[in-house]
């Protein structure tokens, strides 16, 4: 499998997720090769204007967008994408092997989402669920997804 990269806006700050992520990196990197990449959030004002949330979510697509190649295969994480289950996403990532020269890179945005200049750049879009989870709890839920496919689960 191509190299993996994850690119994240925000830190793990809880101690038992940064854990369970180490744990799966561990596990993913005995058999891939998986970059993590966390770029730093921008600070939201109380009640932010859509003008406001637009900007903060611009500066952090640039951000993200800096680490993203072209010859990457790039799988965004957001609530419009596609409801699937491990066997798709592992077809997802197995196709992305074959037709891409770069890594396969998964995108998790802030707490105020993905600008749409990033989920545009995406080749695919992921759904874990209609309802909206925190990045820290996506973070993991993804590491798992991957450790697995890594695995052949």
């Amino acid at each position: 499998m191509n190299r993996i990269k994850l690119v994240a806006v925000g830190k793990i700050k809880e101690e038992f997720y940064r854990k369970t992520i180490e744990e799966f990196l561990s596990d993913i990197r005995k058999k891939a090769t998986i970059d993590i990449i966390e770029l730093p959030d921008e600070s939201i004002p109380k009640n932010p204007s859509q003008v406001v949330i637009d900007g903060i979510k611009a500066k952090e697509g640039s951000k993200i967008l800096e680490y993203i190649d072209n010859s990457d295969y790039v799988i965004v994480l957001c609530i419009e994408g596609n409801l699937t289950d491990s066997e798709k996403l592992r077809a997802v990532m197995e196709k992305a092997a074959c037709t891409t020269n770069g890594s396969i890179v998964f995108v998790i945005g802030g707490s105020l989402g993905l600008d749409e200049k990033v989920i545009k750049r995406g080749n695919y879009k992921l759904s874990f669920s209609r309802m909206t989870f925190p990045h820290q709890m996506m973070r993991v839920m993804l590491m798992e997804q991957i450790k697995n496919i890594t695995y052949g689960k």
